[in-house]
């Protein structure tokens, strides 16, 4: 009997901690710039608000699932930068998922790959699942090993894989990186984040 009641216990205390290690963590407490570096955005009501610089994760990431909520003023531009190294241009040294209003007039003549949900210059996402502007859209983005998902409001517009873009695009440098930064890659525009949260994967062998 106490032999089962202690596999028992280690049976229950297993699933608890395989539990505990798939719930998401938050990655921004809606009141100030605790675990993100490299620029000062605004924070309000629970809030963030782009600048016009990238604000990084203070860790970096390799694989993971990272949700976040997002609202785009009228002609709104920022991007979600990936496998970030800290420094340069995230869509070159990393890679950047275009965050756009892309209804707005401005952004008629863009390539098919700089629209929202895109990987920049690399891979263009499908259109059409976008709110209209002032109204609050969800991402979850998936990034395991290779593979990069983008999901918006519950549809998925982007499935690419790393490999086969490095060989399509030799001298980008960010789509042959699997680690680094997550940032918000300020172009100047008040776009709006709430909802952040990140649910580490294991490591792809």
């Amino acid at each position: 009997m106490k032999t089962t009641l202690v596999l028992a216990s280690c049976i229950l205390l297993s699933f608890c901690s395989f539990a505990a290690a798939e719930k998401p963590v938050v990655l921004f407490n809606g009141k100030d710039l605790t675990g993100w570096t490299g620029a000062e955005y605004a924070v309000k009501s629970g809030v963030l608000i782009a600048g016009g610089k990238v604000l990084r994760t203070e860790k970096q990431y390799s694989n993971y699932v990272f949700e976040f909520d997002f609202l785009l003023p009228s002609g709104g531009n920022n991007g979600l930068g990936i496998h970030y190294p800290g420094e340069g241009r995230p869509s070159g040294a990393g890679m950047e998922l275009q965050i756009l209003d892309n209804s707005h007039p401005k952004y008629g003549k863009l390539k098919d790959s700089q629209y929202h949900g895109s990987l920049y210059k690399l891979q263009a996402a499908q259109r059409g699942a976008l709110k209209p502007v002032g109204e609050w859209n969800h991402q979850k983005v998936t990034v395991d090993g290779a593979n990069v998902v983008v999901e918006l409001n519950g549809k998925t517009i982007l499935d690419a894989n790393l490999e086969e873009l490095a060989k399509t695009n030799p001298r980008h440098k960010g789509v042959k990186r699997r680690k680094g930064h997550i940032c918000f890659c300020g172009h100047g525009s008040a776009v709006q984040f709430r909802k952040i949260t990140i649910l580490e994967l294991p490591e792809q062998k």
